[in-house]
């Protein structure tokens, strides 16, 4: 995979296809092939005349493992987006990202909204402006010498998907006890771009997507019916709304 430097850490990307760019970007314990290669998202973007960037985000995949919580603030990673962006040489780009990625995507329309063209949010509603839920049981998981002693449902769940994908325990234990940063409505009140808000009907870990797209002022919401965190990633009903989002407000 190709690399690039920001802010002192070695990333990895892929570039997909040709057309106006999408960054996407994956969430907690995931990675860009897991994401969106394995899901179909790369297959459905690009065959829609879109290029697709997929990054791994500090601590996962192929990029560079730390074991130092305090740079994996949700606007630390945001800057490895922009970076990314302007490694590129892109003026502006789409982004797209999922639950941990979604965070990371809102501080990017936060902190550089001159080079986003507009967002989707997947996999993280009205929770964004909320304390994360169950993160300690999260990090415990994560730190359990074994899955057998891990009980928690949500930390257990999350410790199964960390071994799935092979991932540095680890690195993501520090992730997610750096990366928990809060985005107020205040905040969330100032994303100016188009932001499509898609979250599945039983997901407690996203919350309600319309609660988010009402605070913000070109926001509108995606209920995927019938999935919750770990299954609406992929699902046909997300890539629908998506797309049709896209070639409303980011047409190919």
């Amino acid at each position: 995979m190709p690399v690039f430097q920001s802010e002192g850490f070695t990333l990895a990307y892929e570039v997909h296809g040709e057309g106006k760019p999408i960054v996407a970007v994956h969430g907690f314990a995931s990675n860009g092939n897991v994401n969106w290669v394995a899901t179909g998202w790369v297959d459905e973007l690009t065959g829609a005349g879109y290029q697709v960037i997929t990054l791994d985000n500090r601590g996962h995949g192929a990029s560079e493992k730390i074991y130092d919580p305090s740079v994996y603030g949700a606007p630390d990673m945001a800057r490895d987006v922009a970076n990314l962006i302007d490694h590129l040489g892109f003026e502006k780009a789409a982004l797209i990202g999922y639950s941990m990625g979604a965070r990371i995507s809102a501080f990017v329309c936060i902190q550089n909204p001159e080079k986003v063209a507009c967002a989707i949010f997947g996999g993280l509603g009205g929770n964004m402006v909320r304390p994360m839920l169950d993160s300690d049981e999260i990090i415990a998981g994560l730190n359990a010498p074994t899955l057998a002693e891990v009980t928690h449902k949500t930390g257990r769940q999350f410790r199964i998907f960390a071994e799935h994908t092979k991932s540095d325990l680890k690195a993501l234990s520090a992730c997610m006890a750096g990366s928990r940063t809060k985005m107020s409505q205040e905040q969330v009140g100032r994303i100016e771009v188009p932001v499509l808000v898609a979250v599945g009907s039983e997901d407690e870990v996203g919350g309600d997507p319309q609660a988010l797209a009402d605070l913000i002022p070109h926001g509108e919401a995606l209920i995927i019916e019938r999935r919750d965190h770990m299954r609406a990633t992929g699902d046909p009903q997300f890539k629908r709304g998506a797309l049709a989002f896209l070639a409303r407000v980011y047409p190919a």
